[in-house]
């Protein structure tokens, strides 16, 4: 960012100032994460080590948002340079044909069902990067992780109310009401909570790194579990998932004389650069809370969200037209499809668009004291996953399978070892080929909207780190009206009126869209400037 002054926030509003540091900076959802990030980087650990000590915290603190039952995705700037992405994203099983599903009585995908769960790739992530970029052992970075698993927790406030929403899902599963509901209830905000299970599944693989956890008595009790379910799944599945995380070429695109970075498909970050390049051409808007700026947005992400439904999947298995879809011209043809005075009625083909609510997961990103930059996400996809519980090893598995289609022919069709189309995306600031700013917005379909959203507040619009992840959201929802837009409760009556009359029809979303955080690098000013989300129960903090 250079030495350019941030305008100072209005000391009058609520809100809070973004986080100060000139040696090394942590932001997550949870401060206790936070803080072990900060305690792993005191002992030796880079920024790496750091986020995923943090990220362990948050699989054992923010138990309906993530754990070692999910997925998890990285880019990683070290502080020579350049981008390095890795996608830890699991593979459904040897056995999850469409035949066998439909011979199950599944007509499309159930989130609650073991043929939703795909085989986790968290550990072997996070045991990839450790050897490939780490300082510290995964023992040393387990610990804290470990302690709340075995010592207990205290329940936060956005904890509290997703516990609240699943209790639903919970209930179907006998090992899931055990452990995750008192009387048939949810934990509530305060309670402690404590997974001897987990602590114990944790110790093992920082004894024995990601083999405990696909390999041996952990993986049997999965597998017996997805088995007793339903699913097809096998230990040759979980072996297999030993080496499923993999290093990948990352995408980019230059913007205002920057260059982001996202993943590759088969996560969905090049939805943030589609929606970067068909906005950067539009004239200016006139601030961030006009009802032009608004529609826009909501304009070029139901076009891109509907490409992303036509031809997002996993590109070991399909072809992926990433050059068309992040050309100039491409990208201008969707803009021209956008008028200023009115709301598409249609959308344009390609695809039926399957829009979903959103779902939990955590976001974090670290620098360290040398200037390496961390950009790290972390997800079980919907609240507690699958709602299935492997008991005996304490882990919740994910559903990331609901994201497959039933659909013969479809790109993102369900197929034997194939992954899913994926929805969590860390992203990546680079000038002149160091990194900027490593930053996130959690939240599920909404990500791709929120970075775009977050990126065009702070860069486009000024404001500051904070700021930009606390300005109201908005985004495009199709359901019996494909034109509804679920708003938060801070955006103005009078915008909520003309977008209206745009041809829009803005809808109260129950709780507010996803949860963000970022890291701003000032290098000439040798200054770190964290934000953490107001709508999680995280924080920002340096030393």
């Amino acid at each position: 960012m250079g030495g350019t002054v941030q305008p100072m926030r209005d000391l009058h509003l609520p809100g809070r100032s973004p986080a100060m540091a000139l040696n090394a900076m942590a932001a997550t959802s949870m401060p206790v994460a936070t803080l072990a990030a900060l305690d792993t980087m005191r002992a030796g650990g880079n920024a790496l080590d750091a986020a995923i000590a943090a990220c362990a915290v948050l699989g054992v603190v923010e138990p309906q948002s993530t754990g070692i039952g999910g997925d998890c995705f990285c880019l990683y700037a070290p502080a020579s340079g350049g981008v390095i992405a890795i996608n830890g994203s699991g593979r459904a099983p040897a056995g999850a044909t469409p035949e066998r599903l439909r011979a199950d009585g599944l007509t499309s995908m159930v989130n609650t069902s073991a043929h939703s769960v795909t085989v986790p790739g968290a550990v072997s992530a996070w045991e990839t990067l450790n050897k490939a970029h780490g300082k510290l052992s995964m023992e040393r970075i387990l610990q804290p992780a470990i302690g709340f698993a075995e010592q207990g927790f205290a329940v936060s406030s956005r904890v509290s109310a997703d516990w609240e929403d699943c209790v639903d899902k919970l209930s179907k599963n006998p090992a899931s009401s055990r452990r995750f509901l008192k009387d048939g209830r949810a934990y509530a905000f305060g309670d402690r909570f404590v997974q001897p299970e987990l602590g114990k599944t944790l110790r093992a693989i920082g004894k024995d790194g990601a083999r405990a956890f696909y390999t041996g008595p952990i993986a049997a009790d999965m597998v017996r579990t997805l088995r007793e379910a339903g699913g097809s799944h096998t230990e040759e599945d979980f072996a297999e998932g030993l080496t499923s995380a993999n290093f990948v070429d990352p995408i980019s695109r230059k913007w205002r004389g920057m260059e982001v970075f996202q993943c590759p498909p088969n996560g969905s970050g090049l939805l943030v650069l589609m929606l970067l390049g068909i906005l950067d051409g539009f004239p200016d808007p006139g601030g961030p809370l006009t009802a032009t700026r608004l529609h826009r947005h909501l304009e070029a992400a139901r076009l891109v969200y509907r490409d992303r439904d036509a031809f997002l999947a996993d590109p070991s298995q399909v072809e992926v037209p990433l050059a068309k879809l992040l050309s100039d011209e491409y990208l201008g043809k969707l803009r021209g499809m956008i008028s200023d005075d009115k709301a598409m009625v249609e959308l344009p083909p390609p695809g039926d668009v399957d829009w979903q609510k959103h779902k939990d997961t955590v976001y974090l990103t670290v620098v360290d004291k040398d200037g390496n930059a961390c950009s790290f996400i972390n997800s079980l996809f919907e609240g507690f996953g699958s709602g299935i519980l492997a008991e005996g090893c304490g882990v919740m598995l994910q559903n990331r399978g609901f994201g497959f289609r039933l659909q013969e022919g479809h790109p993102n069709c369900i197929a034997p070892r194939k992954r899913p189309m994926h929805t969590i995306i860390p992203g990546m600031v680079m000038k002149d080929g160091q990194a900027i700013m490593p930053y996130g917005v959690m939240g599920g379909h909404f990500q791709p909207m929120g970075q775009s959203w977050f990126l065009t507040n702070h860069f486009q619009f000024g404001m500051d780190v904070q700021e930009a992840l606390d300005l109201t959201r908005v985004f495009p929802s199709v359901g019996a009206n494909h034109r509804d837009v679920e708003i938060e409760t801070g955006l103005p009556e009078a915008l909520k009126g003309q977008l209206a009359a745009l041809g829009h029809q803005p809808k109260l979303i129950k709780k507010p869209h996803g949860g963000g955080q970022a890291i701003l690098i000032d290098r000439e000013r040798g200054v770190l400037i964290g934000g953490s989300d107001p709508r999680k129960d995280g924080c920002a903090m340096g030393y």
